[in-house]
């Protein structure tokens, strides 16, 4: 595992070092940014050549490093330390729009980041499947707080990471209202049945083959007629409360589910099925024992495609009559206010959710499914 962690760091830092040193030596010959409309470079700031040197510094190290692995850690602060180059010149009042020097220098770390991630990625376990995805989320977020915050980009059009994250802290009570109804209350409602109606109408199409021929074109049918269409006509059905969000979420995750299941169950090769019956097992202990366990892929699938649409489902029926809290009521109350920062952090609680709930049901698949051959290699 260490060599080829190490082979592939090597192989990379053949071109990527040289790379790397010829964009910052093109970034030293440009400003990094102006104050008062004089430009500013590279050693009129007293702590600039400090970054520059850390990063320097540190990739040297990372190259002389006694393992490869704690060479990677070494040159992933010299990532943090040119991200954090800008930080300190926002905070000392430059303008960094036209400072192409430091755009310039964070290509050059971008590269760096991409090229230590990338020989990340070769290492099985942990380092693969967490840290690897953890920092390329955070290297987008710095990427997002450095571009909005440097081209002056107004808040109303797209707020930082800070300012959603201050959002958050300060509309805690309100969000967690919203999450309670929305996700706790509708979402995880309507997915069982959704869900659990999908699957249990696709054990039964399995079993009398003309249901499926005839429920597979009105399942089609039905998940093709867009949520906006469906939203407001079960909120006249169901009322304002929880049931019109988890109708909705039924219609939407009712049909991945089935199509899911009715795959899995006939993915179960000939030679399996003659071995069952063989051993004179009727329908009901094929189905137990040889057709679901070889399904749960397919399953899987299905569960993690209806984890996001059962939470888009519910904010977007919301739009259309709710109580007076839930996340789809509080992005249209905010937007209406032009509260932008509240719209935002109501939205990253929603992709953290859906990321959670995605990446649980993707652990909970990889802890029982391990022993198919679908999972070979992940």
């Amino acid at each position: 595992m260490s060599d080829a962690y190490g082979t592939s760091l090597r192989t990379a830092a053949d071109w990527g070092l040289v790379l790397l040193a010829a964009i910052t030596l093109a970034a030293l010959a440009l400003p990094l940014g102006a104050r008062d409309g004089a430009a500013v470079g590279w050693f009129a700031e007293p702590l600039a050549p400090l970054f520059l040197a850390g990063t320097v510094l540190a990739v040297i190290g990372g190259r002389t490093a006694p393992s490869p692995r704690k060479g990677a850690w070494v040159e992933l602060a010299a990532v943090a330390l040119a991200w954090l180059l800008p930080m300190h010149l926002l905070d000392r009042g430059i303008d960094l729009s036209a400072g192409w020097g430091l755009w310039l220098f964070l290509v050059a770390a971008t590269l760096l980041l991409w090229r230590v991630l990338g020989a990340l990625a070769a290492v099985p376990g942990w380092t693969r499947s967490v840290l690897v995805p953890g920092l390329f989320g955070l290297g987008l977020l710095a990427g997002w707080e450095v571009l909005v915050r440097g081209f002056g980009v107004p808040a109303i059009l797209l707020p930082t990471p800070s300012r959603i994250a201050a959002a958050l802290a300060a509309n805690a009570p309100v969000l967690w209202d919203g999450f309670r109804q929305t996700v706790l209350t509708s979402v995880v409602r309507g997915y069982l049945m959704g869900c659990g109606a999908g699957f249990a109408v696709a054990i039964l199409a399995d079993r009398v083959p003309f249901l499926a021929r005839g429920l597979l074109p009105l399942g089609n049918l039905a998940s093709a007629i867009p949520v906006v269409g469906v939203a407001p006509i079960m909120v006249m059905w169901f009322g304002f409360d929880w049931p019109s969000k988890a109708a909705v979420i039924v219609v939407m995750t009712f049909f991945p589910m089935l199509i899911n299941t009715l795959a899995g169950l006939g993915s179960a090769e000939r030679i399996q099925l003659d071995l069952m019956r063989s051993y004179a097992a009727g329908y009901g202990r094929t189905l137990v024992k040889l057709r679901l366990p070889n399904a749960l892929p397919f399953l899987f699938n299905g569960l993690k495609i209806n984890s996001t649409l059962a939470l888009i489902g519910a904010i977007v029926a919301e739009f259309f009559g709710t109580p007076v809290v839930g996340m789809g009521f509080r992005i249209s109350t905010e937007v209406a206010r032009m509260n932008l920062d509240v719209v935002w952090a109501t939205i990253a609680v929603a992709a953290l959710t859906g990321s959670g709930f995605y990446g649980g049901l993707a652990l909970l698949e990889r802890l029982t499914t391990g022993w198919h051959p679908s999972m070979r290699g992940r």
